[in-house]
């Protein structure tokens, strides 16, 4: 707009000199002299001209406004388009912050989702290899006990094949030393024969002697009344489905100790049955077994010879006739108790069983008699106690047998066992030592099932 101003103004200039410089404008002398018709017409060719010029000049001036004008126009429009192009930018620029800051926000959320992720992750981890650690270790505690247990089993195992293997030399020996009893006894049936009226006489006293110490042992024969019966149950508290067990015998035969083993206490358990030098059993004492899934039931008996009761009226007194099965502890010989149990046990047909217990304190007592020293260790201290251990079941047996024949009963089975060696069969160890434990809790539980 300012260069089409200042074109109109040089146009302008140029027209009003061109007009001084004729003559029109200011500049002429009046004169009444006859007009210079030459000099009008140049005049007028001039004013023409200058008029054409003029109007060429305002033309030029209107084509240059208008020019300009379309300059002004262009320039507006595009100053416009330049203003909208950086309102557009302005705007884009605007979006593209407000995209650039929701793209960090959200980089920012994905940054702490990554980090939330990556400590969960590293928690995870944490807690997995924590897991698999305690799972290793568990494992291998697992591990190491079923490594001690094998050991444990090969140990039973091999103790359990000496065991067997000294029980068959023990029961070779038992029939090497038969054999030598009985060509002793055929020698000695060859000399009786030479004085057969002399055994006669005396083997006819000897019997009439036995026939009458039985007498005196088992007489007289009185069975019960239904109401003692009855009565009798319910003082040992008898109840169906279990199996009552009574432990006689005379007193100081170990009874007490022998309920114990059975039950899996030790004598100084403050509810193991009371034992003693003297007899401490003075009433039938009921225990039950220390296993609540057992159906046994023990009974620790009065010993005989504590009681002001005849032999022959003890196991009336005692109630033994109520019990489903009776244990006779014996020593060495049989007394006239022993032998009333027994034959009564078979007139009302209880099972009974003959055990002498403290099997290791008389075999260390043959190994004290045979000279043997206690600090004397390894192989002559196990010869030392498999040949006493192998005299004590010998003599046990012979002596056991000759009392039934005495007695005139029926041979039956014997059991020789230890206190300690049956209470640690009974809690589940495996003894280095054994002698009829196992079979005599065997044939008990044998027993048990076909009562329970």
């Amino acid at each position: 707009m300012n260069r089409v101003k200042k074109q109109l103004r040089r146009n302008l200039r140029s027209v009003t000199n061109e007009l001084h410089r004729t003559g029109i404008m200011g500049g002429g002398h009046s004169s009444h002299s006859e007009p210079d018709w030459g000099a009008i017409h140049a005049q007028q060719r001039a004013d023409a001209e200058a008029r054409a010029r003029a109007e060429a000049a305002c033309q030029e001036a209107e084509r240059a406004a208008q020019a300009a004008r379309a300059e002004v126009e262009r320039l507006a429009r595009e100053a416009e388009a330049a203003r909208q192009r950086f309102l557009a930018e302005q705007a884009e620029a605007a979006r593209r912050a407000q995209a650039a800051q929701e793209e960090a926000a959200r980089q920012h959320r994905e940054r702490q989702q990554a980090e939330q992720a990556a400590r969960a992750a590293r928690e995870a981890a944490e807690a997995r290899a924590r897991e698999e650690r305690q799972r290793a270790e568990r494992l291998a505690r697992e591990a190491e006990e079923e490594k001690r247990r094998q050991r444990a089993a090969e140990e039973a195992a091999r103790q359990a094949a000496i065991v067997a293997q000294q029980e068959q030399e023990r029961q070779q020996r038992i029939r090497e030393e038969e054999n030598r009893r009985l060509q002793a006894e055929r020698e000695a049936a060859e000399r009786a024969a030479r004085q057969a009226a002399e055994e006669a006489r005396r083997a006819q006293l000897a019997q009439e002697e036995a026939e009458r110490q039985l007498l005196e042992g088992t007489r007289p024969v009185v069975t019960p009344s239904p109401e003692e019966y009855h009565a009798s149950r319910a003082k040992i508290q008898y109840t169906q489905g279990f199996f009552h067990v009574a432990i006689s015998g005379i007193a100081g035969s170990g009874k007490s100790s022998l309920v114990n083993a059975f039950r899996g206490k030790h004598n100084k358990d403050s509810d193991a049955a009371a034992v003693g030098v003297n007899e401490t059993t003075l009433v039938v004492a009921r225990y039950p077994d220390s296993n609540p899934s057992s159906r046994f039931v023990w009974y620790d008996v009065p010993g005989a010879g504590t009681l002001k009761v005849p032999d022959w009226k003890y196991f009336n007194e005692q109630g033994l006739y109520v019990f489903d099965c009776i244990i006779v502890v014996v020593n060495n010989r049989f007394t006239a108790t022993d032998v009333a149990i027994l034959t009564n046990a078979r007139r009302f047909g209880i099972p009974a069983f003959i055990v002498r217990s403290k099997a290791d304190q008389h075999i260390r007592n043959l190994m004290k008699d045979s000279g043997y020293d206690s600090d004397e260790e390894g192989e002559n201290r196990a010869r030392v106690y498999a040949w006493s251990r192998d005299q004590y079941v010998t003599e046990t047996t012979r002596s056991i047998k000759t009392n039934l024949e005495e007695a005139k009963l029926p041979d039956q089975p014997m059991y020789l066992v230890s206190n300690i060696t049956l209470h640690a069969t009974v809690t589940g160890k495996v003894p280095k030592k054994m002698l009829d434990e196992v079979k005599l809790l065997t044939d008990l539980a044998g027993m048990a099932q076909r009562f329970t």
